[in-house]
């Protein structure tokens, strides 16, 4: 278990004299700081953990005058005095393909900068699998180790919603669930990205345009697919269920994903990825076949990924603000622990596409796609013989 803690606070200078009073050399108490504003330690107390009750004006001169005097609460008289640890969970399941590479570095700086803003900290803790994670949830629950948890990766039935309900425990959810009742969450609208990634295919000409999808138990999934068939709808595109294939997390599956795509009697001209891994998989199973990818070939992909704008081509992209969808979790989950109404929370923003050079126009047909990648197959077949 890591601990990621932002501590801006200087060091108290002793020697300063506030008012007509000078504090005591060693640590500043509560009670000085009260003592120096007239207000009863509860209010400053409640001020400084941000209660609503407090108005922000209080707020304000509080924390300016801890700041000014030094002040730095006790973790543990606080945790007596109010119940809290000021720490924010966060756990990742690391097994397999389903793991957080293309947005931790970013998400978790954003997570951070905003709990250190509150002088709180972040817990990251991993888990080997679904089990594994309900097994960690739990413990630091029992070892009261944190007052609340972001969520990220939902499922479309979660049990780490459940787990939590049951215990009352707060938390924010990065994505939806099924149900979302008594839920906070925070999401970007992939499936609004994949209806905009058909549509500009299918502007470029396209009529064939095929899906490869995540895990097919993540929400995430089910959106992005169904913001994919709203699309060739809008657009007068038949779906085909021989075009979308799911349960590709990784730029290997990608590959594999779009390589028996390619391999079809009448291929697609164009594919939508839910992720940017398997987006890259797409554009290396094209040019294995000996096809050109923003040519022959057009790929878009979803996350914004920093590899994608060193392929070659750049790929086009739906890009996240990991950083930004960081800061407002962490903010969300400050809110709904200090009594906010979590079900006041329902927040959804918009990934903004990035142009590049691995989408436009459709070149070849179908069928010329198709002859071109039984070419390369038989001529890869005679050297290996």
């Amino acid at each position: 278990m890591v601990n990621f803690d932002k501590n801006q606070g200087t060091m108290p200078d002793n020697n300063r004299v506030y008012g007509s009073k000078k504090t005591r050399a060693g640590k500043v108490t509560i009670q000085q700081l009260s003592d120096h504003l007239s207000l009863s330690k509860s209010t400053v107390s409640r001020a400084l953990n941000k209660y609503s009750d407090i108005a922000e004006t209080t707020q304000l001169r509080v924390a300016n005058a801890a700041k000014k005097m030094g002040y730095r609460p006790s973790n543990h008289a606080q945790a007596i005095r109010t119940g809290l640890v000021k720490s924010v969970g966060l756990v990742l399941n690391v097994a397999g393909e389903n793991a957080h590479r293309p947005f931790l570095s970013e998400f978790l700086n954003g997570i951070s900068l905003r709990l250190g803003e509150d002088e709180w900290t972040l817990v990251v803790a991993t888990a080997q699998s679904d089990n594994d994670s309900l097994e960690v949830h739990a413990r630091l629950i029992a070892e009261q180790k944190v007052d609340g948890f972001i969520l990220p990766r939902t499922k479309i039935h979660d049990l780490r919603v459940e787990l939590l309900k049951e215990k009352g425990v707060p938390f924010v959810l990065y994505g939806r669930v099924a149900d979302n009742t008594d839920c906070a969450w925070f999401d970007v609208a992939g499936e609004k990205a994949m209806e905009k990634a058909v549509a500009r295919l299918a502007n470029f000409g396209h009529k064939r345009i095929a899906f490869i999808g995540g895990h097919i138990n993540k929400n995430f999934e089910l959106l992005r697919r169904d913001g994919y068939l709203v699309g060739l709808a809008k657009m007068g595109v038949e779906a085909e269920e021989c075009l979308i294939i799911e349960d590709a997390m990784s730029i290997e599956q990608g590959f594999r994903a779009a390589r028996s795509l390619l391999a079809l009697e009448e291929p697609p001209t164009a594919f939508v990825c839910a992720l940017d891994r398997a987006a890259m998989g797409a554009c290396r199973a094209a040019t294995s076949l000996g096809l050109f990818v923003g040519r022959d070939i057009s790929v878009i992909g979803y996350d914004g990924i920093p590899e994608g704008a060193y392929m070659m081509p750049p790929l086009t992209t739906f890009a996240v603000d990991s950083k930004m969808a960081g800061i407002r979790l962490a903010d969300i989950i400050l809110n709904v622990i200090r009594g906010a109404d979590e079900n006041s929370f329902r927040e959804l923003v918009d990934a903004h596409l990035v142009e590049r050079q691995s989408d436009g126009p459709v070149t070849k047909s179908p069928k010329e796609i198709s002859a071109l990648v039984a070419e390369a197959l038989q001529l890869g077949h005679r050297r290996k013989k």
